[in-house]
């Protein structure tokens, strides 16, 4: 009979301070743990191991343990998918409702072959695709991994005859949707199995009886240790495993909490549940909220020749997608919008109106439905004082499949107006396969040179493979030299380049493998380019852009390998510094380096938000270490961050969409919690 089991509160566990919280303790062979629906932490419990019908699925409810479901076997690894929870339990797999009704999904008559001892089971979230281990006679004999599809049908992935060296495969968890991870319990490896030809590699080793293993939300990868009761931490893929955690019995399946923070580790021997802190050991990292938050930068701005609503009565939303400045001297501030107008106005909180700076919105193609066209960019030449010249990135409204590089020149007799036919096309991309994944940034290094990103063509998956092939510029950050002209074309090529001299790639191209930077930036005090790179399926990501670097895509998604093609850690490519799960956000919107003075307490960090979520943060790079020691979020308003930009004082804004005009926001110290 099942006894209610008195736990710490999960909700507790949030920010937790200390290193390790138990949660709990009397549970009858805790195995595996898992956040599932509502939030509501759910734990597999054998009972007495080998005894059929002793076995339950406990949920935590105020404080307490208490049965879910009732009359399982051995059950042991649990995922939840949607409204469902799935358990591998001996030679089945249950599926169980959100009232705690178990149905047999698959029995052991659907397998290829009869399971031994099934153990761990992962689940795609994409689709709904579960994997599950068989550990075989536990002796390196039998062991096995299937897949389950929604329909019920189960195949063979791998056993003995396709992996040999298979021993007693245990934990599993997704590295992208064509890869899994497998801990292999016999001999403390933890393998990638890719999932399209069986093909396999090792990833660490070291860890004793492989067991659980989970992903934070941020590219830590977590796996415990059954024989020694230990939690590894692996803090970037090709990392070394590290000690988090031990002193347990018998460390089982793990999980993430609810507060992406803590790991939820049981101790099937001691029957209890402990929660440990998400750290680095040896390095330290600080996620703890900025008190700082958003306001409306320029409160009384109107903006000239803008109203919010068309002739026909329909909304006609502001959306401002570059803030930047002239570097001239004159503080001013200038706003590029998505439909094609720059405006100019006094860097004053209290400015009431803007002045048209340039209107090319006829020639420029923008539509809500395409919305990643546009007037993209928008840089000033370094030496804008003296020869007025500036350069915009946008879409032809004549031209299909098709972006432009311009450059135009301020009017001759007005420093608050742009002359609209002085504009000189530099460079066309043109042939675009699809319509999304523009880029569109551009901007000058401390080199003087122009650099451009442009995305890898659009569509999904990279389909033309545009981000490995050199000869074409989709997918790239390109760098040339706009005071000169050679070759008959409006630019010339930097002799650094890093391709220049080879017939089987474009010269212009500074970096690679990327698929699609939205907002790069140099920090004005390193000259580092920091990109943030907008990610597929699973992952965002930031970059720090070198000289002649491969990004990877679309042979890895941020540090995971992606697709068919997909490949592990490469020395010959170039992962992120840092990396956020689509469970945080789904498209990052990159910012810049903050090197203003109002706020002393946000020198040398990088400002970047989120579009789909909405949330801000302010992250620091340690170079000597190599790894972010810091990603602090910043209070926002939950606004979609179009765009960040620098004054010519280094302060910062963010840019959102508004139906009122108020699109611009800065920074302020919170005032309250």
């Amino acid at each position: 009979m099942l006894r209610t089991i008195c736990l710490v509160s999960v909700f507790g566990l949030v920010g937790v301070a200390h290193a390790a919280e138990p949660l709990g303790k009397g549970l009858a062979m805790p195995e595996s743990v898992v956040v599932g629906p509502g939030g509501r932490v759910f734990v597999t419990s054998i009972g007495e191991f080998g005894k059929d019908g002793d076995g339950a699925v406990l949920v935590l409810d105020k404080g307490n343990a208490v049965p879910f479901t009732k009359d399982l076997d051995d059950p042991k690894g649990i995922v939840a998918f949607q409204q469902w929870l799935y358990v591998a339990d001996k030679q089945c797999v249950w599926r169980i409702d959100p009232k705690g009704k178990a149905e047999v999904f698959v029995d052991a008559k659907s397998f290829p072959k009869p399971p031994m001892f099934l153990n761990d089971v992962a689940v795609d979230i994409e689709t709904g695709m579960l994997y599950v281990s068989d550990s075989g006679n536990l002796e390196g004999k039998g062991g096995a991994i299937y897949r389950i599809m929604p329909n019920k049908k189960v195949s063979l992935v791998t056993d003995a005859t396709k992996w040999p060296e298979l021993h007693t495969p245990n934990g599993l968890a997704l590295d992208g949707q064509l890869h899994l991870l497998v801990a292999d319990f016999g001999t403390g490896e933890l393998h990638r199995l890719k999932l399209t030809d069986g093909s396999h590699e090792k990833v660490a080793d070291g860890l004793g009886g492989a067991d659980g293993i989970v992903w934070d939300k941020f590219g830590r990868l977590f796996v415990s240790d059954w024989k020694s009761g230990k939690l590894f931490v692996i803090a970037r893929p090709g990392d070394k495993p590290v000690v988090l955690h031990d002193g347990l019995e018998s460390a089982a399946d793990i999980c993430l909490d609810a507060s992406g923070k803590a790991i939820l580790l049981p101790d099937m021997k001691a029957g209890t549940i402990t929660a440990v802190a998400i750290r680095t050991p040896g390095f330290e990292f600080n996620d703890e909220p900025l008190p700082l938050e958003t306001e409306v930068a320029f409160p009384n701005l109107k903006w000239t020749g803008w109203k919010g609503e068309t002739e026909k009565g329909k909304p006609n939303p502001l959306r401002p997608i570059v803030l930047t400045h002239a570097g001239d001297g004159s503080n001013r501030v200038f706003v590029a919008t998505q439909h094609g107008v720059i405006h100019v106005f006094p860097n004053d909180p209290k400015a009431t109106e803007t002045k048209v700076f340039l209107d090319i919105s006829e020639r420029v193609t923008y539509s809500d439905n395409q919305n990643e066209e546009g007037f993209l960019g928008l840089a000033f030449h370094p030496d804008y004082k003296k020869n007025g010249e500036f350069f915009v990135f946008y879409t032809p409204r004549k031209m299909k499949a098709t972006n432009i590089v311009s450059r135009f020149r301020v009017s001759k007799d007005d420093p608050s107006r742009a002359d609209p036919a002085s504009e000189e096309e530099i460079l066309r991309i043109d042939r675009r396969p699809f319509w999304n994944h523009d880029g569109g940034t551009v901007c000058f290094g401390p080199d003087g040179f122009l650099y451009i990103a442009i995305g890898d063509g659009g569509a999904a998956n990279d389909p033309y493979d545009n981000g490995q092939n050199l000869n074409t510029i989709f997918g790239k950050i390109l760098r040339i030299d706009v005071n000169k002209k050679e070759s008959g074309k409006n630019y010339a090529i930097p002799t650094d380049n890093p391709l220049v001299g080879r017939k089987d790639a474009r010269p212009e191209i500074w970096a690679y493998g990327l698929r699609n930077v939205w907002r790069m930036a140099f920090d004005r005090k390193t000259g580092v380019l920091w990109a943030g790179e907008v990610g597929q399926n699973l992952f965002e990501e930031i970059n720090l852009i070198v000289k002649g670097g491969n990004y990877g895509w679309n042979r890895r998604e941020s540090l995971h390998p992606f697709g068919a093609k997909g490949v592990g850690v490469r020395p010959d490519m170039i992962d992120p510094i840092w990396e956020y799960h689509h469970d945080v956000g789904k498209s990052i919107t990159g910012g810049h380096v903050y090197r203003g003075t109002a706020f002393p307490e946000l020198d040398g960090a990088y400002l970047y938000a989120d579009y789909v979520s909405a949330r801000i943060w302010a992250l620091r790079y340690d170079e000597k270490s190599k790894r972010v020691s810091a990603n602090q979020p910043i209070r926002d308003r939950g606004l979609p961050v179009l765009s960040f930009g620098e004054d010519e004082k280094g302060e910062s804004y963010l840019l959102t969409v508004s139906q009122t005009g108020q699109g611009i926001y800065g920074l302020k110290r919170r005032t309250s919690k």
